[in-house]
């Protein structure tokens, strides 16, 4: 079988990930707790909250499934077509737009901008799902690229939470 649709030849991309992403979760609490009360006088920040946490834990959760020994690739594309859908009816559930204080316009492709960063690694898990089930186009490397943007869409979030709430 190719490197590509193995999940045994992708452990320790599997066991950095769960590490950096659940260490992240932990920090993106703190950011929030930070910020709890401005971030609660704004309606969807505390979605936009819920959508990084989201963003950090479906990279661990597919980590931990492409962790169990043994497993064949047409279970571990199961497993993270599971996951992805999941995440998919989290992200679509939450609301775009938030309020701004006053004095604030929304910036032009707001809406835009805001799909791109929530939905760009949910869409490459999705792919990388059906890649690795039917060990076509590349597998787990679509499943890695969207780690990356999952990971960057909830540091940019977290950025917003953190520190854009106190401008």
């Amino acid at each position: 079988m190719s490197v590509a649709y193995d999940p045994e030849q992708w452990h320790d991309l599997f066991v950095a990930v769960a590490g950096a992403s659940a260490a992240l979760a932990g920090l993106l609490f703190v950011a929030v707790s930070i910020n709890v009360e401005r971030i609660l006088k704004y309606e969807g920040l505390p979605e936009r909250g819920i959508e990084a946490l989201a963003m950090l834990l479906a990279p661990l959760i597919v980590s931990i499934a492409g962790l169990m020994p043994g497993q064949r690739h047409v279970a571990l594309g199961i497993e993270l077509l599971a996951i992805g859908a999941a995440l998919v009816g989290v992200m679509l559930r939450l609301p775009i737009a938030h309020s701004l204080p006053d004095g604030v316009e929304t910036p032009p492709r707001y809406a835009l901008n805001r799909q791109v960063v929530r939905l760009a690694g949910t869409v490459l898990l999705l792919i990388g799902s059906l890649a690795e089930l039917f060990a076509v186009a590349g597998g787990l490397y679509w499943v890695a690229a969207a780690f990356v943007l999952l990971i960057v869409g909830a540091v940019v979030n977290a950025w917003v939470l953190l520190v854009e709430i106190l401008r």
